[in-house]
């Protein structure tokens, strides 16, 4: 078994950093400001992003979804690297799901439901094929 890291690992980092950039962009426009002047809240984080509306509610919307699609993506690479299929697929698969991520939360910004879920589908699909490579 090698201890290098492949490609896919890297994408493993991408993925689970993708709602941490997510996070920053919906709380970005409150940092700055005084808590009285709408900024940014870390006493009360949550409370102020469910406060928030427009392209900051959809980043933290972004944000949630994210998190919830890592689960299947880390154990679709996982299980594809444990069954030693060919690495080169993996890596590609993995690439393939970060760009659709990225994608997702350019129109989830953008506010393209349709196109959206499109993306959001493309990166499902792709998590779930890692298990078939």
């Amino acid at each position: 078994m090698s201890t290098t890291m492949t490609v896919a690992n890297y994408c493993l980092i991408a993925a689970c950093l993708l709602p941490v950039v997510s996070a920053a962009i919906a709380k970005s426009r409150g940092f700055g400001k005084r808590r009285r002047e709408g900024g940014f809240d870390n006493h009360d984080p949550r409370g102020w992003l469910s406060r928030q509306s427009g392209w900051q509610a959809r980043a933290n919307a972004a944000q949630a979804n994210g998190f919830e699609a890592l689960p299947l993506f880390i154990a679709g690479v996982l299980a594809a690297q444990q069954m030693q299929h060919d690495q080169s697929r993996i890596d590609l698969l993995a690439m393939s799901f970060i760009a659709a991520r990225v994608v997702f939360i350019v129109l989830y910004l953008a506010d393209q439901p349709s196109l959206r879920s499109l993306a959001w589908t493309a990166g499902t699909a792709i998590s779930i094929a890692l298990f078939f490579v």
